[in-house]
């Protein structure tokens, strides 16, 4: 029987990450995008602002609008998010 793990297999994850503390990173900044779509998809059209989101690149009739956490690490774990290290940080 095989154990399910949360999120899915850190092993796979980190296949599209250089450390541990770049996936923290990474699916921290797009959970946030993904949350800010969230918030203006549930505000009226003419009111919307769309600053710092972005659609989830994943099925979203699979997804739970809710996780946005969820959704960033299965887009990680798809290698459909890209990043740029720099001095600063992660871009």
């Amino acid at each position: 029987m095989s154990k399910k793990v949360a999120f899915g297999d850190l092993e796979r994850l980190l296949e599209h990450t250089d450390s541990k503390f770049s996936l923290v990173n990474i699916a921290t900044k797009r959970a946030r995008q993904l949350n800010n779509w969230v918030r203006t998809q549930a505000q009226p059209a003419a009111e919307r602002r769309e600053f710092f989101t972005s659609e989830p690149l994943v099925d979203k009739t699979d997804i739970n609008p809710n996780k946005p956490v969820s959704i960033a690490l299965d887009e990680i774990a798809e290698g459909l998010i890209h990043y740029t290290r720099t001095k600063e940080g992660i871009k």
